[in-house]
């Protein structure tokens, strides 16, 4: 059960209206994350406000996505990873794709490369080795593209910190960690 109440789109009122209005316009649903997230209209409003500008990034959504699985899988979120789990088959990845990505790795060489530099950055908060950062490198990846793997993956570490904390409901299609352990308190 959630831990922080969710604000219902039908119910809510003000600044937290206009945005669930708006999720609901955008996304035809308003998942419980964001319901959550209403709780602080303008917490709400920064996360719109850098997820909207994600859609201008020169990373694509399926890349985006393939961080956000690799995230949310080290950080045992397993809301998130449910959720772009849908969200990735809706851009286009396939199962086994995704799979690979939850592990830190693709198919794709250039995927791969920044999977792998995403989850580094992601279990060392930062704190990436030389080595890390020249394989990014190596693999073209320009000053634009790291400073964009950063943002979605800090984007993804705040979802899977909240998803976590709060215990939000899943209400995407259930897919277990590949620990297969919840932390349950």
């Amino acid at each position: 059960m959630t831990r922080i109440q969710m604000i219902h789109p039908q119910t809510a009122t003000g600044e937290a209206k206009v945005l669930l209005d708006a999720v609901q316009a955008q996304l035809g649903v308003t998942p419980n994350f964001i319901r959550v997230l209403a709780n602080s209209p303008k917490a709400l409003e920064g996360f719109l406000g850098l997820y909207g500008a994600l859609g201008k990034f020169a990373l694509d959504k399926p890349m985006q996505e393939r961080i956000a699985l690799a995230v949310a899988e080290s950080n045992s979120c397993q809301y998130c990873v449910s959720a772009h789990t849908a969200i990735g088959r809706g851009a286009g990845l396939s199962n086994d794709e995704m799979t690979l990505n939850r592990r830190g790795a693709s198919a794709d060489a250039r995927a791969a490369a920044v999977v792998m530099f995403a989850k580094a950055l992601n279990d060392n908060l930062g704190d990436i080795t030389g080595a890390e950062f020249d394989a990014a490198r190596n693999a073209g990846l320009s000053d634009a593209e790291v400073v964009e793997i950063i943002a979605v993956v800090v984007l993804n570490i705040f979802t899977n910190i909240l998803g976590k904390a709060a215990r939000i409901d899943i209400d995407f299609p259930k897919v277990e960690l590949f620990s297969g352990l919840e932390k349950v308190a």
